[in-house]
């Protein structure tokens, strides 16, 4: 998912789409053909219980931030190692205090569970990633998520819709202003080792990313008795510099293609997962990749996600820094505006990585 942004007038409305938490109280055995996937985009569930085994790397922020001199460059040498080959980390000791997650865990399940008259005073407006509901969907026979969904603007203050914000749970609003601020922080934290980790000053990307646009989607994923039929969240990259994601202890969903293997990211309690979106992927010429990453369901448990999404003012342009193009690296992106991409993205259904053909300059459109 992309940060918000301002959309173009190719999204149509499409008809009702049903509220999946609704679906299961209602017919709970029954999966609805929208959500039914085609065989090949079936989730291979024993595949992916047989790789278990395999985890992504775990980065220790507080190696990175407080060892020597030893410790500190072992561990950027570990964070280069998972940006280069996975696009995708876990990090453990970044200092925001569990119980601020815990609270924003809370308040994110007491808004899930309120009566869907409830959840609907602040509605999704079809051409747009603000609300709550169904976002990226643009044809009536599209297949659907088995996923309820809030997403929201941060900052800067003016991509927010404040009549979008529940106040219901009384404390969503104040505790989702703390967290947000904190992962702010430790976006701002991570660039800094991740530019360390290329050979640039600490402040590379914070100083070029102007005012940071931040938005965060809240992701309910329910029980489903098919979890072998349906996907909780198509495959696709973010179109983010940053993605930090909060996910609940309950079961596993997340999981990211490696190879041709998609493997799952085992919660680790109060870790928070990062992964490299397009921006980053463009910037470096295709030195650190974003990856593509999907949800998958359970039959018996449901499972919560807090994604926050970091990336540049929608005014900056962005091209491949010159550090990473050469003779042997030759320009793989041509330059844009950042607000175009993201408009981009949110008019283009998730589907893998094809959101990034939009930069890449071999897309005859660009060339």
């Amino acid at each position: 998912m992309s940060p918000v942004a301002s959309s173009a007038h190719s999204i149509v409305k499409v008809g009702h789409l049903d509220d999946v938490q609704e679906l299961r109280k209602c017919r709970p055995t029954a999966i609805p053909e929208r959500y039914v996937r085609e065989t090949a985009e079936r989730p291979t569930l024993t595949l992916a219980e047989a790789s278990l085994s395999i985890q992504i790397p775990v980065i220790d922020l507080s190696k990175l931030a407080h060892g020597g001199q030893y410790q500190s460059q072992k561990e950027l040498e570990k964070l280069s190692g998972a940006c280069e080959n996975w696009g995708f980390f876990q990090i453990v000791n970044h200092g925001i205090d569990s119980a601020l997650l815990e609270r924003m865990q809370r308040v994110t399940e007491e808004f899930f569970m309120l009566p869907l008259e409830e959840k609907e005073k602040y509605p999704m407006a079809p051409g747009t990633v603000q609300g709550y509901g169904h976002a990226f969907v643009f044809t009536e026979d599209q297949k659907l998520d088995w996923c309820n969904m809030l997403a929201l603007g941060v900052e800067p203050s003016f991509i927010r819709n404040p009549k979008l914000w529940p106040t219901n749970p009384p404390k969503f609003r104040e505790t989702l202003e703390s967290y947000s601020a904190n992962i702010r922080k430790l976006s701002q934290t991570l660039l800094r080792f991740i530019a360390m980790s290329l050979g640039l000053k600490p402040e590379k990307f914070n100083e070029m990313f102007g005012t940071a646009v931040q938005a965060v989607r809240m992701n309910y994923y329910p029980p489903c008795p098919r979890p072998d039929l349906v996907l909780g969240l198509s495959p696709h990259s973010d179109g983010s510099a940053l993605t930090v994601l909060q996910q609940s202890m309950g079961s596993v969903g997340l999981q990211i293609l490696k190879g041709n293997t998609w493997l799952p990211v085992l919660p680790i309690c109060n870790a928070l997962v990062i992964n490299i979106g397009d921006t980053i992927e463009v910037l470096t010429n295709g030195r650190y990749k974003s990856v593509e990453h999907r949800a998958v369901t359970n039959k018996d448990k449901d499972r919560l996600s807090i994604v926050t999404f970091y990336a540049p003012s929608y005014e900056i342009e962005l091209g491949p820094l010159t550090e990473f193009v050469n003779k042997k690296h030759p320009c793989m992106y041509r330059r844009y505006n950042h607000g175009e991409y993201s408009r981009h993205y949110i008019n283009t259904k998730l589907e893998g990585k094809r959101s990034l053909e939009f930069a890449k300059i071999q897309n005859k459109s660009f060339s």
